[in-house]
């Protein structure tokens, strides 16, 4: 079963440039989460969140990594937000996209993202 979260919206001081690092700027987090245990997908089970991966949990931990640093490079950003999620729940696949909406590049550009799948 793959549980998939996206658009997580933070804020983060993560950047190469020094302007980037002082003001600020948006990330957009986009998770797809392979469980490692489908029961929460049985009705037999009971229909219970302690059978699942709470998504508030999961957005939790995207913050907690987003506000434990600044990360220079978005590759950097997005391995450490596969490890924390690989590490904290009962995941077989984790694939994380970061994407950086606000770039600022010649010509324009939508945005900048990077994709990293991890599995334990």
């Amino acid at each position: 079963m793959t549980i998939e979260l996206r658009g997580i919206e933070l804020f983060g001081f993560h950047g190469v440039l020094d302007d980037e690092r002082e003001r600020g700027q948006r990330f957009l987090v986009d998770l797809e989460l392979d469980v490692d245990d489908d029961t929460a997908a049985t009705v037999a089970a009971g229909d219970r969140i302690e059978d699942a991966v709470d998504y508030r949990d999961v957005v939790e931990s995207v913050r907690a990594v987003s506000d434990e640093r600044a990360y220079r490079l978005l590759e950097a950003f997005a391995a450490a937000l596969a490890e924390t999620l690989l590490h904290r729940f009962p995941l077989v696949r984790v694939r994380v996209r970061v994407r950086k909406p606000d770039v600022v590049l010649s010509p324009p550009v939508e945005h900048a993202a990077v994709v990293v799948e991890r599995r334990p």
